[in-house]
């Protein structure tokens, strides 16, 4: 096989994004504005050009394009993370005929305003988008390019139906940012949300740093050796969305008047989503193309849904071979750049270069470690397969008998763990955003947690030949509780021959979510629920000698929240209580893993 396990793992940069973002910034701030050379088109750079929004907000942009007369398609992003970081995009863009307008959002880096996610965006993106098509060497055609909040400006912004908005090419970012953003399977994303949140208020922190420096305010103080220099402002009101997100654990009016699901029929233009395995937001990206084929608002945008899925996203650079601990070998980098002017090339310029005439979707394939074009998502080729749970002796930890096998159960004992949120399931590796934890992110080996007598591990014999899984994952589980709240979680894992166990994809519910996302309802302890987990999807063969593995369990910490097994709200509960939980796997009660097995 020609992936191999690292002897040593090597210190990761705290987010491969921000790094990028910090080079492109030096970049440039020791650019002039003036002409630069470049394949194609020579290029001109207008720093910091202003637009006014309809409540009268200015928000600036940097400005690339070709240093010739005539008019051009336009590519827009705008952004949270510093506009100067689309250097290198925007002198290639400009350089093959494109004007690239790159704008910092609201309340962010050299734009005016208070920054809250999502609110403004619809509006600021309309605004924007039409400003950008009338510009004098404007063809009034506009696309949207970026990933992560910046798909968000741009899924905001096609919500709203600016007339000239002619495309988007959003890379993984969410389909709704209750579910899959700030909460999965009503569980909050603790990891994310406070890292990104934290990484956001450095800018905010500035900008109240510079609005306050003034040195008039302190010309009486006295000692004169008690000036301040400067004075550190407070941290109150610094993120209050990130309060808000906690007081809205439901999926109330809150998050639906942002959702992109609640808001399909309203996107009028094509969309080519580019999305990755081990990545956070993979479900929404996968939600999206699904769901837009079918209630976008125009046959335009119906028929116009591409999909790339690749290894990464967050969790690894688009083109890096070697994601978290695994190597998956010289095909798996792609040129995102090239993908994103190629489909403009078409879109935008008319262009016959053959993407009209590709599949519209392609993927990586994980241990074949190949690229594959197909002709829809999900395959119609897969068939949902039903892998039982079943165990002759209890199936804690690796030692325990926990075993997954097409046969369905006749009578057999529950399986059972105390889950202690004071002792909670660390999280290793996985969809993580914004940077790694000490356990490594995206696939890692899932031995350590294994071990412990609080996961249950389920796994099927060596395979013998080749088995693909490619498409969505869920679990179908049987379960009780003694808690009136509890959380369940699981885990689909590629045991190699020696023993690594490779996380592939991941799933989560609260209890009291159960049924509803809106309404939740707290458990009886002690009643057996039926209950689904979406583990969401993967694309992996499963080689010779290498086994399917599932792990069950109540936490994944800390990238969701810990349930205090107490029915507190957990914005502001403190008490932990233990919770006995239970697995049942019987003929009555069969619970079983689901995958999509290719033929």
């Amino acid at each position: 096989m020609r992936r191999v396990l690292p002897g040593e793992r090597k210190q990761r940069p705290r987010d491969h994004f921000w790094v990028l973002a910090y080079c492109f910034l030096v970049l440039a701030l020791l650019a002039p504005s003036g002409v630069w050379a470049a394949d194609g088109y020579e290029v001109t750079i207008e720093h910091s050009v202003p637009v006014k929004m309809r409540d009268g907000v200015v928000l600036r942009a940097d400005i690339y394009r070709p240093k010739t007369n005539g008019k051009f398609p336009v590519l827009l992003t705008r952004t949270p993370y510093d506009k100067t970081a689309a250097l290198d995009f925007g002198l290639k863009a400009a350089a093959r005929g494109y004007v690239l307008i790159a704008q910092d959002v609201r309340g962010r880096y050299a734009s005016q305003g208070d920054w809250y996610p999502f609110k403004y965006e619809s509006q600021d993106g309309y605004d924007t988008i039409e400003w950008a098509a009338a510009l004098p060497y404007s063809n009034g055609k506009v696309g949207m390019y970026g990933g992560s909040y910046v798909g968000a400006t741009q899924y905001l912004a096609a919500i709203a139906q600016p007339p000239h908005l002619a495309g988007i090419c959003p890379n993984y970012t969410a389909s709704n940012y209750h579910d899959g953003w700030t909460y999965q399977g009503g569980a909050f994303e603790q990891w994310f949300n406070e890292s990104w949140t934290t990484v956001l208020a450095e800018n905010t922190m500035r900008r109240r740093v510079e609005s306050g420096s003034d040195a008039i305010n302190w010309i009486q103080t006295l000692p004169l050796l008690s000036y301040p220099v400067r004075e550190a402002p407070g941290s109150a009101g610094l993120a209050p969305y990130f309060t808000d997100w906690l007081l809205h654990p439901n999926y109330d009016d809150y998050w639906k008047q942002w959702s992109i699901e609640d808001h399909y029929a309203q996107i009028q233009v094509p969309v080519f989503s580019l999305g990755a395995w081990y990545d956070i937001f993979l479900g929404g990206t996968l939600r999206n193309y699904v769901r837009l084929k079918n209630e976008a608002g125009s046959e335009a945008a119906r028929r116009g849904q591409r999909l790339i899925i690749y290894v990464g996203g967050h969790a690894g650079g688009w083109n890096d071979k070697k994601v978290g601990a695994v190597d998956f070998g010289d095909r798996l980098p792609f040129d995102l750049y090239e993908a994103t002017l190629r489909w403009y090339d078409n879109l935008l310029k008319g262009m016959a270069n053959g993407v009209g005439q590709e599949k519209p979707v392609r993927i990586f394939v994980m241990g074949t470690d190949e690229w594959r074009e197909e002709d829809d998502w999900p395959l119609g080729r897969a068939k949902a397969t039903r892998y039982y749970l079943r165990s002759t002796k209890p199936a804690n930890g690796l030692a325990g008998g926990g075993t997954l096998s097409a046969a369905a159960p006749a009578e057999e004992k529950p399986d059972q763990y105390v889950y202690d949120p004071n002792d909670a399931v660390p999280t290793i590796g996985g969809p993580l955003c914004c940077g790694a934890l000490p356990t490594g992110i995206g696939p890692e080996d899932q031995r350590l947690a294994e071990a412990r007598g609080d996961v249950l591990v389920f796994t099927s014999p060596a395979f013998t030949q080749n088995t693909e899984v490619t498409g969505p994952v869920s679990l179908d589980l049987y379960v009780s509780s003694s808690a009136v709240d509890t959380d369940f979680t699981g885990k689909l894992v590629d045991v190699w021959p020696n023993g690594f166990a490779q996380n592939l994809t991941e799933g989560i519910l609260r209890l009291r979510y159960r049924n509803s996302q809106e309404k939740p309802e707290l458990a009886n302890p002690g009643e057996i629920y039926h209950i689904a987990l979406d583990l969401w999807a993967t694309s992996n063969v499963f080689l010779p000698g290498h086994k399917l593995r599932l792990e069950v369990s109540s936490s994944n910490f800390p990238r969701f929240d810990r349930n205090l097994n107490t029915g507190e709200e957990q914005a502001s509960g403190t008490h932990m209580a233990k919770a006995t939980n239970v697995i049942y796997h019987d003929k009555g009660r069969p619970s079983a893993l689901i995958l999509p097995i290719v033929q």
